[in-house]
């Protein structure tokens, strides 16, 4: 293969796209479309669920007065994240939760305060509980609310001097400082370069094909290797400044953290580029017009987007199903993406997923060489 052959056909690519405004504009604004729409979608935190407070709390007579362990609790509940209103009658409230104008009730039995308290002395055994009524029709909701509790459980323990039966501490290994968009962020990097640089090869491909212009350059002393390889340096080059618009986008309006090497992460996202526009070029072997290339669409996004672990871990899918991720090649970038930039993992710890990387990329360039030789 003549490298200079193939940075050649590169620099025609570079030329038609920098022409294409409509492609110019999928490449540039379409990357930071997806990162504001997931970003926005999954970076804000639940506010104003709609909660019913049922308090029958007698409270207990102390030295000091009435003292209520049920209203502090109350009190330390975020009323930001909830929107609460009070109820005497515990039947008027659970019809709320049934006629769908609440998510929970919690109700405090007239002996909370005492049991509570006769509990820490150790004078009884008995067990203290809240009866919480939840709606967990939306499992996302349902867990706010049940953290937004637990949270008032425990800065009401802490203010109230009581002692909870178990005590954690929590010591984290890696991400101390992470948040969502941190976890999510590298994921939507590799999801985006994925699904855009193999549409955007496919599609750009069977024009050549359909425009006669793939059969120009075969007529002429090109090699089909050297085609591929021009198509390869074009479209990781941006599939790589894609990802840098990405990242920049996400460390300077959402504030993610890089913890590890930026251009090795850079790499992992080039690596992935070439494998896609590699699938895509293959892809493109069987079909002969762009309608064709629309229809195989949702078997390019569905993949990436259930197996590669990009919106919920992969130990999250069924048995059955997990091993199938192994040949999504976005599973592998995600994966080392997000070991670099919030563990700080170096190459030493993410060679696997690159070995992968280059793996599909070497089968796939070569399957899609083969392609063109086969339909030449």
């Amino acid at each position: 293969m003549n490298l200079r052959r193939a940075l050649a056909v590169s620099r025609r690519v570079f030329m038609d796209l920098r022409n294409d405004k409509r492609t110019m504009a999928l490449i540039t604004i379409a990357p930071l479309f997806a990162m504001a729409i997931f970003g926005l979608a999954f970076s804000g935190e639940m506010n104003d669920i709609r909660v019913i407070i049922v308090n029958e709390d007698v409270g207990m007579a102390t030295p000091l007065g009435q003292a209520y362990i049920s209203k502090v609790l109350i009190s330390n509940l975020d009323h930001d994240a909830l929107d609460i209103e009070t109820m005497n009658d515990l039947p008027s409230a659970l019809a709320m939760i049934v006629d769908g104008n609440a998510w929970a009730v919690f109700h405090f039995p007239a002996n909370f305060t005492n049991v509570t308290m006769l509990a820490h002395s150790q004078e009884t055994e008995a067990s203290t509980a809240v009866n919480i009524y939840i709606d967990m029709s939306n499992i996302n909701v349902a867990d706010s609310v049940m953290q937004v509790f637990n949270d008032a459980v425990q800065q009401t323990i802490a203010q109230s001097g009581l002692e909870p039966p178990v005590s954690l501490n929590r010591t984290a290994v890696y991400g101390q400082n992470a948040d969502f968009m941190d976890f999510f962020v590298p994921g939507i990097m590799a999801f985006v370069v994925y699904i855009l640089t193999t549409l955007l090869t496919l599609i750009t491909f069977v024009g050549e094909r359909t425009s006669g212009t793939l059969d120009r350059l075969s007529s002429t002393p090109l090699r089909e290797s050297e085609i591929v390889a021009g198509y390869a340096i074009t479209f990781s080059i941006v599939g790589t400044l894609q990802a840098l618009l990405l990242l920049t986008v996400g460390m300077l309006v959402f504030g993610v953290s890089v913890e590890g090497n930026v251009v090795l992460a850079f790499t992992v996202i080039a690596l992935l580029a070439i494998v896609c526009q590699a699938l895509g070029i293959l892809l493109s072997a069987v079909t002969h017009r762009e309608a064709q290339a629309i229809q195989l669409i949702p078997f390019i996004i569905m993949p990436g987007f259930l197996l590669s672990g990009v919106f919920w871990p992969l130990e999250a899918l069924p048995a059955w199903l997990r091993p199938f991720s192994y040949l999504v090649p976005p599973s592998y970038a995600i994966d080392a993406c997000r070991s670099v930039m919030l563990r700080g993992w170096g190459l030493d710890m993410v060679w696997m997923d690159i070995v992968a990387l280059v793996a599909f990329a070497c089968v796939f360039l070569l399957m899609a060489t083969l392609s063109l030789k086969r339909r030449g």
